[in-house]
């Protein structure tokens, strides 16, 4: 059995967590942009991408949709938002 542990943030935010991961859901949605394809995204997926410099649609067309689902984050449940975005733009993963 999985026991949840009552944490603290940086901010004083107290949250539950089942895994040793430090991220603050309460800060992540406070920090999630209100706009623009990475607001569709969940936010590991978000952090994936972000932490991996690609915070446009023009930068994430330089990837392969393989190299994006390398990101640890980054799921095939995040593809259909990130393809219906470049296409939007006009763009397209790197093939």
């Amino acid at each position: 059995m999985i026991m949840s542990v009552t944490k603290t943030c940086e901010k004083g935010h107290t949250f539950q967590k089942s895994s040793d991961c430090p991220v603050c859901p309460i800060c992540e949605k406070e920090r999630a942009p209100a706009e623009g394809f990475l607001s569709t995204l969940s936010a590991p997926a978000r952090s994936a991408l972000e932490h991996e410099g690609i915070r446009t649609v023009e930068q994430l067309s330089r990837y392969s949709e393989k190299e994006v689902l390398r990101l640890h984050g980054v799921g095939p449940a995040s593809l259909p938002n990130l393809r219906k975005a470049l296409e939007e733009s006009g763009l397209s993963f790197k093939k």
